[in-house]
């Protein structure tokens, strides 16, 4: 079965969508931004949710959607029956999932967001008559702060830009808002990129800029394969127009980019803490430069920042600035100058739970990493901290965490061991540093876990020492969230200081990045 309607005709939010049959798989954020955008096209939607949102079941009969709640563990009569032109489905629907293989073995078109979004970008123009450019970020971790970063460098810089996507606000809503803007910065996972790559057709994606800031294990539950996460995340640089920004040091971002089809005239871009060469953005003798885009870029550098300007503002961990110097670089893409830049970075600050300081009380420091959700990300808040005594443990997602403790497990002081995957962790330190003091947390009362997490790190660590919350796994298998973990970790925290210990808390951050020679000389601004 497929759907009658000709898609490549609808490729324009002023094409004629009445009438289209679609049905949305998922009613989170993005299921109904979906369905609030077909609907105000006149399309007939059908959503099917295994649950509902009080907020949008109510919402959805008043914009003239339909709601099907129910399993979706089998392909339901419903959607059978509305005979859908097109399915889009929201990014939690794995490619095994069985109502997408039934999707796909009756050649229904099926559609992310990103797509829709992409065909009626031409909702809102600029002033100069065109939409909005739209700027990728994806990567195993720092997606959010790089993009984050990305659109408050734009701003400075005089540009309407919005952060969207998987960071938390739909593209379509972005795409829709009456203001306009002049460029969309969208976080992309892995599981949007999926989606991204089934589609084809002259007038598929075509990003502005794009980057891939690492790779690593994750996903593989979703995936499938390390294999099919890699492809996914290579997607990223399809079809990009001006700039490929990659990590220098992440061989397989390169790799991404010299494998990927894209307009021709468009530049690879290299970013990592080292020095940089005619095309990339490094660091000089403590100073942060682009020799990518400037003219004179083999005998000349700009400076965007230093060091220690960051460490003013607490941006100094090396995974952070990194992230920087690939935002610099998809800035500077778009023509931001550098002093731009140095103006954002100065009132930039990031989120909760990355690297945040809780407290530190009697000399001991206690860091809420809990954002750190898979081995790569948990490998950096290691790396700003080495010695620490290490919270780790939750829902590992199929992931081998071995790699990160024999890189990493003989230089913890101690590790506190929390979450249902619990066994691997053990495991491997006593295959890879068996010196290293393992305790366990076993509770699966939730309420219980970080007062004893809390509990027994007070009673290893001592005057200097670092307490980090880097669980290296997903948080579902006892809390709601990867903040919510954070959030009762800090509790904890706060429960224990005694009433009269003399404490410090703020938004501190990790420091420390290496400084390196270079024989090019900075160009200041």
């Amino acid at each position: 079965m497929s759907g009658t309607r000709d898609l490549d005709a609808l490729r324009s939010w002023h094409a004629d969508w009445r009438g289209l049959r679609v049905a949305v798989l998922g009613l989170s954020v993005t299921g109904f931004s979906v369905a609030d955008t077909l609907a105000e096209l006149d399309a007939d939607v059908l959503v099917l949710s295994e649950s509902a949102a009080d907020e949008y079941a109510r919402l959805l009969p008043v914009i003239g959607a339909e709601l099907h709640v129910g399993s979706l563990a089998a392909v339901p009569e419903e959607l059978v029956d509305f005979a859908p032109d097109v399915v889009v489905a929201s990014p939690g629907f794995a490619p095994h999932h069985p109502v997408i293989a039934w999707v796909r073995e009756q050649n229904i078109a099926l559609w992310g967001d990103l797509e829709l979004a992409w065909r009626v970008r031409d909702k809102v123009l600029r002033a100069d008559g065109t939409p909005a450019e739209w700027v990728l970020i994806t990567g195993t971790n720092g997606k959010t702060t790089t993009t984050q970063l990305t659109a408050s460098m734009l701003v400075a810089g005089g540009r309407r830009a919005a952060p969207c996507g998987n960071i938390g606000i739909p593209v379509l809503d972005a795409v829709r808002d009456p203001g306009g803007f002049d460029v969309l910065v969208v976080e992309v996972s892995s599981h949007q990129l999926w989606y991204l790559s089934l589609q084809e057709g002259a007038d598929r994606l075509s990003p502005y800029a794009s980057v891939c800031l690492n790779l690593a294990d994750d996903h593989l539950q979703w995936h499938g394969s390390f294999a099919a996460y890699r492809d996914a995340k290579a997607f990223v640089y399809e079809n990009t127009r001006i700039a490929c920004v990659y990590n220098k040091s992440d061989v397989a971002t390169r790799v991404m980019v010299e494998e990927a089809d894209v307009v021709d005239g468009c530049r690879a871009v290299g970013f990592d803490l080292g020095v940089p060469g005619p095309s990339d953005l490094g660091i000089v003798d403590g100073i942060l430069v682009d020799r990518a885009f400037l003219e004179e870029r083999r005998t000349s550098a700009l400076e965007i920042t230093t060091l220690q300007d960051l460490a003013a503002h607490h941006l100094t961990a090396p995974h952070v600035v990194a992230n920087i110097l690939a935002a610099a670089a998809l800035a500077r893409s778009l023509g931001v100058d550098p002093a731009d830049i140095a103006d954002a970075l100065r009132s930039f600050r990031l989120d909760a739970h990355r690297i945040e300081v809780v407290a530190t009380v009697g000399g001991i420091t206690w860091i809420d990493d809990s954002k750190a959700t898979n081995p790569h990300a948990a490998a950096s808040s290691l790396a700003a901290f080495p010695g620490a005594v290490w919270v780790v443990g939750g829902d590992l997602k199929g992931v081998d965490i071995g790699d990160l403790i024999a890189a990493r497990g003989p230089a913890v002081k101690a590790v506190i061991v929390i979450g249902v995957d619990r066994s691997p962790i053990t495991e491997a330190f006593a295959r890879h540093a068996p010196g290293i003091p393992v305790f366990e947390v076993d509770h699966a009362q939730t309420e219980d876990v970080m007062a004893d997490v809390v509990a027994a790190a007070a009673g290893i660590a001592r005057d200097g020492d670092v307490v980090l919350l880097a669980p290296a796994a997903a948080s579902f298998d006892q809390f709601d969230s990867y903040a919510d973990r954070g959030h009762r970790f800090a509790r904890a925290v706060q429960a224990w200081i005694p009433n009269d210990a003399p404490t410090e808390t703020g938004p501190t951050r990790a420091g420390g990045a290496d400084d390196d020679d270079n024989p090019v000389d900075p160009r200041r601004r």
